[in-house]
Parts: C-alpha cells; sequence; structure tokens
C-alpha cells in the first residue's frame, strides 16, 4: 500500500507539468494586447436641423388680401376705407366751410364803428343837415346804416312812419344776416346722422362676413367695423366745428341786433328833438 502511494506521489509533478504546457495563453495577455490597440471613436452624428415651421395653409378657394394697417394709412387710404358714406360726407364738408367763410366775410364787411357813426349822424341833424345825414349813411355799409337811413327817408312822415320804417328795414337785414345758418345747423345735424349710418352699414357688413364664414378670424370683420369707426369719427369731425361756426355767427348776430336797436332809438330821438325845436 505504501509502494502505490509513493509512486503516486512522484507521478503526480510529472502529471501537472504537461497539464500546464498544454493550456492556452492566460487572458491578461490578450486582455492587454487589446487595451494596447488603438481604438477609433465614432464620428459624431449631425443632429438635422430643426425646420422651420410652415404657414398655415390657406383655405381651398380662398386668397389671403394684404390689408393696410389703420396705423400708416393716409387721408386718401381712410376715404377709400370708410366706404360709400363718405361721398355726402365730403360734399357736407365742403357746403358746410364754403358757407361758414363767406358769413364770416359777409359779417367782416358789415362791422362798424357804431359809436362813431352815431356822433358823426348827430352831428348833422343837430344842424339841419338832414341830407347829409343822408349822404352819410349812404356811403356806410352795413346793417345799422341801412336801418338809419330808412329812417331818415322817412322823416317827412313823422317819428310813427320813421320808426315803422326802421322796424321793417331791422327785419330785412335780419333775413340777410341769417342767410346761410339753416344750411350750417343743417351740416352739423346730419353729419353725425351720415356717419352712425355709416357705422350700421359697416357692422352689417362685418357681421354679414362672419356668417358666410366657416372659420370665425379677427380680419374677416376688421374691415367693416374699420368702415363703421372711419365714417363716425368722419361725421363728429365735420359736426363738431361747424357747430361751432354756426353758435358764433349767431353770437355776431346778437349784436348786430343790439347795435340796429341802439341806433333807431337815437335816430328817433333826435328827431323829435328837431320837431320839438321847430316847434318852438
Amino acid at each position: 500500500m505504501r509502494s502505490i502511494l509513493m509512486v503516486l506521489l512522484m507521478l503526480a509533478p510529472l502529471a501537472l507539468a504537461q497539464v500546464t504546457e498544454g493550456e492556452p495563453a492566460p487572458v491578461e495577455t490578450a486582455t492587454e494586447e487589446i487595451e494596447a490597440a488603438p481604438v477609433e471613436e465614432p464620428a459624431p452624428v449631425e443632429e438635422p436641423a430643426p425646420a422651420a415651421p410652415a404657414p398655415a395653409a390657406a383655405e381651398e378657394g380662398e386668397e389671403e388680401v394684404p390689408r393696410q394697417q389703420s396705423a400708416s394709412m393716409d387721408l386718401k387710404d381712410l376715404f377709400i376705407a370708410g366706404g360709400i358714406f363718405m361721398w355726402p360726407l365730403l360734399l357736407s364738408l365742403i357746403v358746410g366751410v364754403a358757407v361758414a367763410i363767406e358769413r364770416f366775410i359777409t359779417y367782416g364787411r358789415a362791422q362798424q364803428n357804431v359809436p362813431k357813426l352815431l356822433e358823426q349822424l348827430g352831428g348833422y341833424i343837430r344842424k339841419g343837415d338832414l341830407k347829409g345825414a343822408e349822404n352819410l349813411c349812404d356811403r356806410t355799409s352795413g346793417p345799422v346804416a341801412a336801418v338809419l337811413r330808412a329812417g331818415l327817408l322817412r322823416r317827412d312822415k313823422g317819428l310813427e312812419d320813421v320808426e315803422k320804417a326802421i322796424e321793417s328795414a331791422g327785419s330785412i337785414e335780419m333775413a340777410y344776416l341769417e342767410k346761410g345758418l339753416v344750411v350750417l345747423a343743417s351740416v352739423s345735424s346730419i353729419a353725425p346722422m351720415l356717419g352712425f349710418l355709416g357705422t350700421v352699414s359697416g357692422m352689417i357688413r362685418a357681421f354679414g362676413e362672419i356668417a358666410a364664414a366657416k372659420n370665425v378670424e379677427a380680419s374677416l370683420v376688421a374691415g367693416g367695423i374699420q368702415e363703421a369707426l372711419i365714417t363716425t369719427a368722419a361725421g363728429l369731425i365735420i359736426a363738431i366745428p361747424i357747430q361751432m361756426a354756426n353758435n358764433y355767427f349767431i353770437a355776431r348776430i346778437g349784436r348786430f341786433i343790439t347795435d340796429m336797436e341802439e341806433a333807431s332809438i337815437f335816430l328817433v330821438d333826435q328827431l323829435a328833438d328837431m320837431e320839438h325845436l321847430k316847434q318852438l
């Protein structure tokens, strides 16, 4: 038994040596060779740039019409955008301005220095030169001189006829002074109405476009609302200065009336004094 164990112990180192010679190279060596080899890094992949968002496609059968913004519009563009009611508004403006200019020139020519006129007239009457007083009124323009002249022409008929002549002449001069004021009053009242009518027309068109459109957008109703606002503004812009001019002319007529009344009272008093002196 001992002999067998001794033989086995002697043969064991030989067997281990043979096994070691037949094994493959260790893994560490292969790993070192792999690590020593240069490793090529993969090239970075370029991501495609994000595409720009495509504009919203217009609906089939509809073409986009560029609209000019009101902030950059001139008077011509505003007039066109206001629609058909801008034409009667323009006519109202022309008529109102023409009448206002004509009345302003007329009242300027009719204005006169009434105290100075009455002083000169009283000097002629006190001297008994009624013909000179009449010529003074002929040379002077204005409603006051016209009223005085009418009274002097009736001086031989008595004071009662003089007063009637003054009243008749005053009525004629009042009609002449008030000429054209009806037109100004009409323009100042009609212009806003035309503007509101244009407003209604623009809103009708805006709601009509809303009803006909499949998709409601602000651009659909912008034209109608713009027309409504432009006509309203145009009507007010025309009416306000024309109304102010009308009120100014009415005030000037009131001053003319005061001057005519003062002049007529002065003339009657002077003629009455002259008649009284004759009777003495």
